[in-house]
């Protein structure tokens, strides 16, 4: 298995000299472009890490879900869920910690376990993939975007519970 990443490498320049290709001349350029988006994006990336710390810190998270627990309670969404859910389209390093939380209370065969686990695979991390790609391409109006994205992630936050529910329960 450890073999496989010099094989693949190996077998990049054996074709780019079959094809006559400056391979190292393309690396190079590859890794500048790299590093232009890279300069490109990070200012967004920065910020969207803070506000993510921020929230966590003061906790916001926690505030905001004892807000909407009468919601989640009426539509049968786990209350434990409810930091993973309002966390997951900020951030997914936070989002993965509070769904290993999840395992850790009440297991992966649990219903908030397998409920957290659908959310985790259908769910995106919107805001984060919103800042990295416009801010990529250097997009300020992203129009409909953000208010699509949040309904997709409002959506796969309700299928989860529905899917648990038809498939296990």
């Amino acid at each position: 298995m450890e073999l496989v990443m010099p094989v693949f490498a190996a077998a990049i320049i054996v074709f780019g000299l079959i094809k006559r290709v400056a391979v190292f001349d393309e690396f190079i350029a590859g890794a500048k472009e790299g590093f232009a988006t890279l300069y490109a994006i990070a200012p967004s990336v920065l910020g969207l890490v803070f506000a993510v710390g921020l929230l966590k810190s003061s906790g916001a998270v926690e505030v905001i879900c004892n807000f909407i627990k009468p919601v989640t309670d009426f539509f049968g969404f786990p209350a434990e869920l409810a930091p993973m859910a309002l966390l997951r389209p900020v951030s997914g390093s936070g989002s993965t910690a509070l769904l290993v939380q999840v395992f850790s209370d009440y297991g992966p065969d649990s219903f908030p376990g397998r409920v957290a686990s659908v959310l985790a695979g259908s769910s995106e991390t919107t805001f984060y993939a919103t800042a990295m790609y416009y801010g990529c391409v250097k997009i300020k109006n992203i129009r409909h975007t953000l208010l699509a994205a949040i309904a997709a992630d409002l959506t796969a936050a309700a299928m989860s519970v529905v899917t648990v529910n038809l498939f296990f329960f």
